[in-house]
């Protein structure tokens, strides 16, 4: 089998209020919920996914809840700045009334690299993005009774990550990871990896004298990048160390397995498996309704339970 990145896998972001979280995403922005469970770090804050209807890798938008009064992050250099979910064509209008009508702040429709996108916040105050891609995308969108498959998200169609200098972090996507430059406007460098249609690009935005940024409530905790499996992951891992950066051991992350290293930039990349999938500790049905926990935590399930609020 071929080692290569297949574009992004997940991306992980700090949320305050989880039942605000759980709302927005799922009820507002339509994705399905797809795992409940707790941050393996700290098994007294929740960590929520969302994606397409199996979880699919290019889908998943994982939540740490921290809970309200949290610090509040601030956008800036060496962190991921925007999330970029691709939306069929001719459906920005309908997310324009909805936002309306859930009071979202959102700006009004513009264009990139030839792409019509619809920017907008969520309710901590994280920036994602709505593109109507020109390449086809015919990954199957998660349906609610509100949001459709003719204008539902289809998926991730690229990560932002904001850098005092590009040159450092585009060498890692390039020589090891094995993206190409794509585009360039002004100061945003758009990176892509052949290997999959979509959820393939990395934009970097170039901001000399951008302050560094606090990674806290409303913002990305860190970006991670799709291989097939194990023996994959190890190979990028001689990968990374050969090129003189520090990476963690693999870790079991329960759905999938995973090495985590800092970027020159400063940005958290993951590098994570296909396997094992959602599906490992509940079937395909009830993805998101029941409160998972690693084997490590099940003896203090009763006390976990009692701390966590409610999601329904």
């Amino acid at each position: 089998m071929e080692n290569k990145i297949l574009g992004l896998h997940h991306i992980t972001a700090i949320a305050g209020d989880a039942k605000r979280n759980f709302n927005f995403y799922s009820k507002i922005l339509g994705l399905r919920f797809i795992k409940k469970t707790v941050n393996f770090d700290d098994p007294g804050t929740y960590h929520f996914y969302f994606g397409d209807e199996v979880g699919s890798a290019g889908t998943i938008l994982t939540f740490f809840p921290w809970g309200e009064g949290i610090q509040q992050g601030r956008k800036g250099s060496g962190m991921a700045t925007e999330i970029g979910y691709s939306v069929p064509k001719g459906s920005l209008d309908f997310w324009q009334k909805r936002f309306e009508q859930y009071n979202v702040i959102y700006n009004k429709p513009a264009e990139k690299f030839g792409e019509k996108y619809l920017t907008f916040l969520d309710p901590d105050g994280l920036k994602l993005e709505l593109i109507e891609s020109k390449t086809d995308d015919n990954r199957k969108a998660w349906e609610t009774d509100e949001v459709k498959a003719d204008v539902a998200t289809k998926g991730f169609h690229n990560i932002t990550l904001t850098l005092n200098h590009i040159k450092p972090t585009a060498a890692v996507l390039t020589e090891i990871f094995g993206y190409k430059l794509i585009d360039q406007d002004v100061n945003r460098y758009r990176y892509a990896t052949d290997a999959v249609e979509n959820a393939a690009i990395v934009d970097l935005v170039e901001l000399a004298d951008e302050k560094r940024g606090l990674n806290a409530n409303g913002t990305v905790h860190h970006v991670a990048f799709r291989v097939k499996n194990d023996e994959i992951l190890m190979h990028f891992r001689e990968k990374v160390e050969a090129y003189g950066l520090s990476i963690t051991p693999q870790i079991d992350r329960q759905y999938f397995h995973s090495l985590y290293f800092r970027e020159p930039g400063g940005v958290l990349f993951e590098i994570a498996t296909d396997n094992p999938g959602f599906t490992v500790d509940e079937s395909l049905e009830e993805l998101g309704q029941n409160l998972k926990l690693p084997a490590q935590y099940e003896p203090q399930r009763a006390a976990i339970e009692a701390h966590l609020v409610k999601i329904n």
